[in-house]
């Protein structure tokens, strides 16, 4: 037995087995299928930039004309570097300008024709890769000049105004209040929207649109921050829904810090196709390992619909299959945000215990990750008093048990947009709990075959039992059934289906011929 809880190694040794039967069907399918984000991704590596009048992206124009031409199997660059070959054409974004006017055909070439396609697809791609190297390197330099957050749970705060205008100066003053992360929220209903919108943007609904210039805006002010504050501040966004992999790649490019990226949050709360969303997910996850960005998982949400007791075991699994996707796309334990959530029924006696036990239970099963602890929202009632209350007991959990990432909670959360002046309070809060008990996880030992022990145990061995069903009857049948945060999410049903293409004998994709050939 080992560890504050006495979990038995052969137990979660033998949970993690099960984590990769259940998710290695999964990997196979991502590994042998394609979809239209993940090729768009590749073309903004390879340099494809702008919109059109309409607001389209180029790229989308682009590989909507290939699509048209040669169908989505084979992949996009081939066809796209024969073309330009073919045309005399030495800009990329000029011949999706030319495309989307219909003056360019597409064809899937072969003999020598294709081998010339692949080595300068190859690349172009590359060098988009080698422009995330340069970034990831800056951020390694800018750490090292500036120096890390003195203690954790590193502080993570989120900014929501809709403008990025907006964004800017409260993010600044958050980061002078204390906030080591600075969470962007990303405007309701980007999600679903099959294309990345272009610019800066001043207008979003409760949340501010993720674009790559808004990405290089508030790095950049955050860079300043780091600057006046002497410790460099995080940056945080999106990369979730139908254009998980350009997202993926555009905060590379730009040098965000974090990302949030679930294995299941887009099928389960955005109805998106379950095999486009492991296909987008192992892409973005690989370009995520590439620019050395921390990716936050998203199993805080199943208890916001399923009881946070009696389903505790499936915030369990979650973790243990988004551990298992992101080891096998290359990300080391140190990316690992898998989060958790202080979600239990305060009205519910030993609620705190229970707490306890499950931010203890995740803390053990991953030491080396840094953990991503959720405050309160379901039952957050418009209290405000209660609310901070509640935030306290919260901010107290994550101190006792060590965990990582701290999402700053606040006492109006789930009932209104908080105003600055409700941050302010908020990071108070954190500040006092953190500053009076932060070192409590040194001491803090549950009793040995005590109500923590016995329940972390219990939640262990029933997450245990819930994998071995998964791999008898697989994982998107058991998605499909309900299994997670109570939606039925069939494997043929969901948004972004039509965007999803099994590979042909011949697919060629650059970016993930590099970013697997170059993993230690």
């Amino acid at each position: 037995m080992t560890g504050k809880l006495g979990l038995d190694p052969a137990l979660v040794a033998r949970a993690r087995e099960l984590a990769r039967r259940a998710g290695q069907p999964v990997v196979d399918l991502a590994r042998s299928h394609t979809t239209v984000s993940v090729e768009r991704a590749v073309l903004r590596l390879a340099g494809v930039t702008g919109a059109d009048p309409d607001g389209i992206p180029w790229v989308n124009r682009l590989v909507d004309a290939v699509v048209a031409d040669v169908g989505l199997g084979h992949g996009v660059a081939v066809p796209v570097f024969d073309a330009l070959a073919r045309e005399q054409i030495a800009d990329v974004t000029l011949l999706a300008q030319k495309a989307a006017a219909g003056s360019v055909r597409f064809a899937q070439p072969t003999g020598k024709a294709a081998t010339a396609a692949r080595k300068a697809a190859r690349r172009a791609v590359g060098a988009g890769v080698r422009q995330i190297d340069r970034r990831r390197a800056e951020r390694d330099r800018l750490v090292k000049r500036y120096g890390d957050p003195r203690q954790r749970p590193w502080i993570y705060l989120i900014v929501a105004t809709g403008d990025i205008y907006e964004d800017i100066p409260q993010a600044q003053a958050a980061a002078r209040a204390g906030a080591d992360i600075i969470a962007v929220i990303r405007s309701t209903g980007q999600s679903l929207l099959d294309y990345v919108p272009e610019g800066a943007t001043r207008e979003g609904f409760a949340g501010t649109y993720a674009t790559q210039e808004n990405f290089r805006l508030m790095r950049a002010a955050l860079d300043e921050s780091s600057k006046e504050l002497g410790r460099y501040v995080r940056l945080t966004n999106y990369a979730s829904g139908l254009c998980m992999p350009e997202m993926a790649t555009l905060a590379g490019l730009e040098r965000l810090d974090m990302m949030l990226n679930d294995s299941m949050y887009g099928i389960l709360f955005r109805d998106i196709n379950p095999i486009r969303t492991f296909v987008d997910q192992r892409f973005s996850r690989q370009v995520h390992a590439r620019a050395g960005i921390i990716i936050n998982t998203g199993e805080d949400n199943y208890l916001t619909t399923a009881d946070a007791v009696e389903e505790a075991h499936t915030v369990t699994v979650s973790q243990l299959l988004n551990e298992y996707f992101a080891h096998e796309a290359g990300l080391a334990d140190w990316q690992l945000g898998l989060g958790h959530a202080f979600e239990i029924n305060p009205d519910l006696p030993e609620s705190f215990r229970l707490e306890l036990a499950h931010a203890l239970l995740a803390r053990e099963l991953f030491p080396d990750a840094p953990l991503k602890w959720m405050p309160p929202t379901k039952h957050m009632t418009g209290d405000v008093f209660r609310g901070n209350l509640l935030d306290g007991f919260f901010n107290l959990v994550g101190a006792m048990t060590g965990q990582g990432i701290l999402l700053v909670g606040m006492m109006t959360e789930a009932v209104v947009t908080p105003w600055l002046s409700d941050r302010d309070i908020a990071l108070q809060n954190v500040r006092y709990v953190l500053g009076a008990a932060g070192g409590l996880h040194e001491d803090f030992v549950p009793a040995p075959g005590g109500f923590i022990q016995q329940r972390a145990h219990r939640v262990l061995g029933e997450a245990i039992d819930l994998l071995e069903r998964i791999g008898d009857q697989s994982l998107l049948t058991a998605i499909a059934e309900g299994t997670f945060g109570i939606m039925k999410r069939p494997a043929d049903r969901g948004k972004g289906l039509d965007g999803v293409a099994e590979h042909e004998a011949d697919y060629y994709n650059p970016a993930t011929e590099i970013l697997e050939g170059d993993r230690p």
